[in-house]
């Protein structure tokens, strides 16, 4: 699974760039609380058998949010996102939206599996496989076959720092080995280093040209 470093870098990176005249440090440190909240299922698992990956690291509560949202957005004459923060808060609040689902939620699914639906449906789900060109089978693909349900939540317990042994297996007398990870394949070192770098980039940058004038 993904570190919330990772998270925070991919979160970075797509503010940098989606954002745009909305990205400050306010959107930034807002995007980087939302994108915390699906982890606090870690330590609801320490309580109930629905914990990491399911109760709070799913894709109803982004929906839920975003039909919310729209509601305060459209269906009215006045928004109260638009009345308090303008144009500006119903862009943060929209990125949010996608953060919770894109930067969190469907990033955990490709890395390990998320119980995407619950709690409207209890199943765990990995997405996994490849998309090729291949010049003998044409587009090659094996996201159907190579993705799916992987168990309820009673089924599949996942560790955390928090809770390193969910399931009970381990000895109690063995040493509890606690792993905050950072980066654990290339893939998201890169996302962490590249992520980070764009994010700090464009504080410095910006979207403004420079003047022509300027040597």
């Amino acid at each position: 699974m993904p570190s919330l470093v990772v998270h925070y870098a991919f979160v970075g990176l797509l503010a940098a760039t989606v954002l745009g005249a909305a990205f400050d440090r306010r959107s930034l440190l807002v995007a980087l609380v939302v994108v915390t909240v699906p982890d606090i299922d870690a330590f609801i698992a320490l309580f109930f058998s629905v914990g990491h990956r399911a109760a709070t690291t799913n894709l109803v509560i982004p929906a839920l949010g975003g039909a919310v949202l729209a509601v305060d957005l459209y269906a009215g004459e006045v928004s109260s996102v638009r009345t308090r923060w303008g144009a500006y808060g119903a862009r943060v609040a929209w990125f949010c939206v996608v953060v919770y689902a894109v930067g969190h939620v469907l990033l955990d699914a490709i890395t390990g599996g998320a119980n995407l639906f619950w709690p409207v449906y209890d199943q765990f789900y990995s997405i996994s496989g490849r998309l090729e060109l291949s010049s003998q089978r044409g587009i090659v693909q094996t996201f159907v076959e190579g993705s799916g349900g992987m168990g309820d939540s009673g089924e599949i317990q996942m560790s955390t720092g928090v809770d390193p042994n969910p399931s009970g297996d381990t000895p109690a007398d063995e040493p509890v080995d606690r792993i905050f990870p950072i980066a654990r394949s290339g893939w998201e070192l890169y996302v962490l280093v590249v992520g980070t770098l764009a994010t700090a980039a464009r504080f410095v940058v910006g979207y403004e040209l420079p003047s022509e004038t300027e040597s």
